[in-house]
């Protein structure tokens, strides 16, 4: 056994995994000793559906790596989530559980609604929405931003992007919050309920596909639910695109707005800043991206056995793409633990590593990120805390439940 193997043995005990470990951000000074001593350690699984063990991943260079090497690290073999009991998987298989060539030809159907000229179309009315809730936010004096802000302009974004009737936004935001949540108490009220949570949203999903082949509209679904070079997603496909839609293109998006809106709250430096010149909102969005980083962890299976760092992963182990950790890596990312809307250049894998699974959104959040802090530079002064800012308990989703701000109006 190689030294290494031994290095990462003996960091076992750590953990990087556990729901309560993200019960305040992710454990940093834990992947900051990983990332010098061990950056391929085992791990228990420790959360109830994990696999027994498991090898952690905290350096940028290693899940760049793992995330453009799909013919040795397979997303479809188990999933790419850590929860790997999953008994529907093969049934019901989304998009991010693909590989190559199956997921190229999925990806390849619904990139079609989501192109630079399409986002393009959707800037004014998108910078029109983010106005008016900035203007109703300072009118209102204190807010929760998470329920008012941040998560009003993605389930906006989407409903409209999409086709959803903008009055059933809502039932949208409900259902990803019971699904994503099902670790924390404040959403799991039921064992059952992510389960339903996604039969309904997906039997919604169905019924709009019924509406739009019965009268054809000019949007993402009409345009998912049509022939392209001879291919069509099936009903089936087109149903959990949209499941995955309404998580990723939701949860994430709102839990960066928060993130960088609670960074700003805290380097008030930046945030002047970024007052006093509105050019830097593009680097200041990558470094809220880096800095917030909303998803935790993906997994992937070795489909053979290989080395990485003188361990030897056995075919069929897991191995666990921890963001947080390659966002803040010291080897590439100058002063890692410093909020700096100038830092350039910054390759964050917040949208993932490369490769085939990069993720289809990142236009779409970066548009309406830059877009409401542009705004929010323009028309608010101050932003101060008035309460308790709660985390999500998960080990999967960087997410803020609630963050109760004071806002002066610019002057």
């Amino acid at each position: 056994m190689s030294q290494d193997t031994n290095d990462a043995l003996s960091f076992e005990n750590l953990d990087v995994i556990s729901n309560d470990a993200y019960r305040n951000g992710p454990p940093h000074e834990v992947f900051a000793e990983l990332r010098r001593e061990a950056p391929i350690a085992r791990h228990r699984g420790i959360e109830a559906g994990y696999p027994e063990w498991f090898w952690a991943l905290t350096r940028h260079a290693d899940i760049v790596e793992v995330s453009r090497k799909f013919q040795v690290y397979s997303s479809a073999k188990k999933g790419s989530l850590m929860n790997q009991d999953r008994p529907d998987l093969e049934a019901a298989r989304l998009m991010i559980d693909l590989d190559p060539p199956d997921h190229t030809r999925l990806k390849s159907l619904v990139n079609r609604g989501f192109t630079p000229k399409a986002m393009r179309m959707l800037e004014a009315h998108f910078r029109e929405v983010a106005v008016t809730l900035i203007e109703e936010a300072l009118e209102s004096g204190e807010v929760d931003f998470v329920d008012k802000v941040s998560a009003e302009l993605p389930l906006i974004a989407i409903a409209e992007l999409v086709g959803i009737p903008v009055e059933d936004r809502r039932k949208v935001f409900d259902w990803s919050n019971t699904m994503i949540g099902s670790t924390d108490p404040d959403f799991n009220q039921d064992p059952n309920a992510p389960m339903i949570a996604s039969m309904e949203l997906y039997a919604y999903s169905n019924e709009l596909a019924l509406q739009r082949k019965a009268d054809p509209k000019d949007d993402i679904i009409t345009t998912l639910i049509s022939e392209h070079d001879g291919d069509v997603l099936s009903e089936h496909e087109f149903d959990l695109f949209m499941l995955l839609l309404a998580v990723a293109g939701n949860e994430t998006t709102r839990n960066g707005i928060s993130h960088g809106t609670l960074a700003m709250i805290e380097h008030p430096d930046q945030w002047a800043k970024l007052k006093a010149d509105t050019s830097l909102v593009t680097s200041a969005v990558e470094e809220i991206l880096r800095w917030g980083t909303p998803v935790n962890n993906f997994a992937r299976t070795a489909v053979c056995d290989v080395e990485l760092h003188g361990v030897t992963i056995k075919e069929g182990e897991t191995v666990s793409m921890l963001y947080p950790s390659a966002n803040r890596d010291e080897a590439v990312f100058k002063d890692p633990d410093t909020f700096d809307i100038t830092r350039n250049p910054n390759p964050h894998v917040t949208f993932g590593g490369g490769g085939p699974h990069f993720c289809l959104g990142a236009n779409l959040a970066r548009l309406e990120m830059r877009i409401l802090f542009e705004e929010m530079a323009k028309r608010v002064d101050t932003i101060e805390l008035s309460g308790e800012v709660r985390k999500l308990r998960s080990s999967f989703i960087h997410g803020i439940k609630t963050l109760p701000v004071r806002l002066t109006p610019a002057k």
